[in-house]
Order: C-alpha cells, then sequence, then structure tokens
C-alpha cells in the first residue's frame, strides 16, 4: 500500500509480508541499533516523516524512549505502525521477561507490542539444558503475553534450528519470525532456509554489512547497471532472498533512499552473482560461540 505524508504526498509503494497468524508485516523496516550514538531523537523524527511504518528496537538499544517520543510527536494512531522490541539476554526468564515488557513498553509508551522478540537464545556460557530451560520458561511468559492481547505475535531473534527446534517442541503459540544477520557474503542461508520450512518470516539485521558494502566491488556495478545505489542493490538482494531488511540511516535522504527498493528487480543471473560472493562482513556474533557479553547498564 502507498505510505503517504500528511500532505498526501506519496512516497513508495510499501510491500508486506503474511506471518502465520494471519498478521501481515511491512517488508521493510527501520533498525534502531546502534542509534544512540548520534541524535537518535531527531533521526526517529525524521524516520517517520520520510514514511517508514515498521520500527525494530530492543531494550539494550537504549532507543524506545526516542522512538516512543517519534511516534507521539508524529500525531498519527498507534494502529498506522508496527513496532516490536526484544528483551536482552539479562532479561531471560520467566518473572524477568514480563519485567522487562513492562519496561519496553512504558519506554514506548504503547499498551502493547506487534511483535516482541527473544534477542538471543541463549547466555555466554550456559550448558544445553540450561539455556533450554530457561528459554521455556522465557516463552511460557511470552505466551502469557500473547492471550492477554498485550503482543500480537512472539518473536526469534539470532535462532539457529536447534533454538528453533526446541521453540516448536515445548510451544503453544508458534512464533512468526526469526531474525537473523542477513547480507550479501553473510546469508546464512541454511538456517533462513530452515526457519522458512516451519513457517517463520525471516528479518534481516545489518542487511548493510554495518558498512561494509566497499568489500563488495559487485554492489558497485550494479549501483551503475540499475540506476541506484550500492545500499539500494544490497537491500533488494535481502528482500528478493525473501527476507525483511531492517537498515538504519541517519540522514533523511538516505532513509528515504532505502526505502526505494520495491520499483526494481535484480536479473536472476545478477542475484545468482551477489548470492555467491565471497563471504564478508561477519559482525563475529554468534548464538553458540560469541554471544555478546551480559550487559547490565542498559536503560532500565
Amino acid at each position: 500500500m502507498p505510505i503517504t505524508t500528511g500532505f498526501g504526498k506519496i512516497l513508495f509503494c510499501m510491500e508486506y509480508f503474511e506471518l502465520n497468524n494471519g498478521l501481515k508485516i511491512p517488508a521493510l523496516g527501520f533498525g534502531c541499533f546502534d542509534a544512540a550514538n548520534g541524535d537518535s531523537q531527531k533521526m526517529l523524527i525524521t524516520a517517520v516523516e520520510s514514511g517508514y511504518r515498521f520500527f525494530d528496537t530492543a531494550s539494550i538499544y537504549g532507543t524506545e524512549r526516542f522512538l516512543g517520543k517519534a511516534l507521539q510527536m508524529s500525531g498519527l494512531p498507534r494502529t498506522d505502525f508496527f513496532i516490536q522490541s526484544k528483551m536482552w539476554i539479562d532479561e531471560l526468564g520467566y518473572t524477568q521477561t514480563l519485567q522487562a515488557f513492562d519496561r519496553t513498553i512504558n519506554r514506548i509508551g504503547t499498551d502493547y507490542l506487534d511483535v516482541y522478540l527473544i534477542h538471543w537464545p541463549r547466555k555466554r556460557g550456559t550448558a544445553s539444558s540450561e539455556w533450554k530451560a530457561t528459554l521455556s520458561e522465557t516463552y511460557k511468559a511470552l505466551e502469557e503475553l500473547h492471550a492477554k492481547g498485550k503482543i500480537k505475535a512472539i518473536g526469534l531473534s539470532n535462532f539457529l534450528p536447534h533454538h528453533l527446534n526446541h521453540i516448536l517442541d515445548i510451544c503453544k503459540v508458534k512464533p512468526v519470525v526469526d531474525q537473523l544477520e542477513m547480507h550479501a557474503g553473510y546469508m546464512q542461508n541454511y538456517a533462513a532456509s530452515y526457519a522458512k520450512s516451519k513457517g517463520l518470516v525471516i528479518e534481516a539485521w545489518s542487511p548493510l554489512a554495518r558498512g561494509g558494502l566497499s568489500e563488495n566491488d559487485l554492489l558497485f556495478e550494479l549501483s551503475k547497471k540499475y540506476n541506484v545505489s550500492a545500499g539500494q542493490i544490497a537491500l533488494r538482494f535481502v528482500y528478493q532472498s525473501g527476507a525483511i531488511p531492517l537498515p538504519k540511516a541517519q540522514s533523511m535522504n538516505h532513509q528515504k533512499e532505502n526505502m526505494n527498493i520495491f520499483d526494481f528487480a535484480l536479473s536472476d543471473e545478477d542475484f545468482y552473482r551477489l548470492a555467491t560472493v565471497p563471504q564478508y562482513g561477519w559482525s563475529g556474533e554468534h548464538p553458540d560461540l560469541n554471544i555478546p557479553a551480559v550487559l547490565s547498564d542498559f536503560d532500565q
């Protein structure tokens, strides 16, 4: 559907994915990770003004309050937005999850989330039996929040097939998305394909490889061919892979540019070339090997 400004001018045509519970999710969102390093409030206000309606944040990002303020200042109804957030690994567990959710919605200033995600499946150094038990407790709390209408859907982040299988074994309410690091040079094809086979939609964090596009000359070659930016090629590639890109950008020009990926398509040949470039741009984070350290100084 077209996204318009307050003056009725069409900004771009937004596509949607349908989740396994029938909920529609925009095919591109705005990622709030690392946004606090700049002028977060201004950036999120301009993102709303640019036409973004899907925002992905997390308790650890420190941007939930800024997002809430931007939504409030827009004057648009809450139902115009698709908002998802994630609990940090310090917040795993039954009671911890319920408390984390209350902190998140208070910071954003909303009474519900469209999707609430488990940010990482396990803490650093935890044994298999321990992380599985903790995940079970966490998911029970999420299902209670879902039953009360406080979250429309439950999501996962950085879950590989063996993590996902545990959730599918114990859940009553099926998760709808799995958010994975995905970009040309690091697509996690097996993990993504497996989650899709179980009915989950894939969301791509770091779809621009955290600014590492300069390592991929092919993106710049194709940007000239299609008369778009290298970033738009990277995002279109992720979208054509069947995933929802979650880019972030400071300036309004880049924000609008990142949204305009629906009016061109990569040829099969160019898609395959991008799909088979040598690995590059991996963040170094892995849910079993290089788990982010426990941080307790996020905005409580």
